[in-house]
């Protein structure tokens, strides 16, 4: 019964080594996590017409969707950033700037296009949950068909254009 029991006890002795490493590996490990911090975000160029890549964003919207390709980048934050054109059924255009957070499926605006080929900053500048809605998902599309397939960032901005000139549909 004392042979047990001393077994028992070298048997939870020889655990506790290796349970005080697994703790230290945790703690070294949670310390290499960093906070995220976002970079600075450059508004680009105003996008030009021969730079618009169309992507079908819903059947359900009349609206028609393009990405300025020149403006497309991959951040080391992990945000693709990019211009949004939307001309509506109504005939106006809407210009903005944007990025996508694939972590955290988040979309921020930076700041809208005016009619004179001028960008205003965007008045609330705050990162918003990407939804999946039934009509103008064009967010929602960009984030799981383009910049963020499989829910993992693309790995260059040449990737996510790439797959937008793959998919683009006939410009109507």
């Amino acid at each position: 019964m004392l042979a047990r029991a001393l077994a028992a006890l070298l048997a939870s002795a020889a655990v506790w080594p290796a349970a005080a490493q697994w703790r230290a590996w945790d703690a070294e490990f949670d310390e290499d996590k960093k906070p995220w911090q976002e970079i600075q975000a450059r508004i680009p160029a105003y996008p030009r017409p021969e730079n618009l890549i169309p992507f079908e964003a819903s059947g359900a919207s009349p609206h028609r969707f393009f990405i300025d390709a020149g403006s497309l980048t991959v951040g080391e934050d992990g945000v693709a950033r990019y211009t949004l054109v939307v001309k509506t059924a109504g005939g106006a255009t809407n210009v903005s700037f944007e990025g996508i957070r694939c972590e955290t499926r988040e979309q921020k605006y930076y700041a809208a296009g005016r009619t004179d080929g001028n960008w205003v900053r965007a008045r609330d500048p705050q990162w918003r949950r990407i939804e999946y809605q039934e009509v103008n998902r064009h967010h929602y599309v960009l984030y799981a068909d383009f910049f963020c397939p499989g829910r993992y960032i693309v790995a260059t901005a040449k990737q996510a254009l790439e797959a937008l000139r793959r998919a683009a549909p006939q410009v109507r």
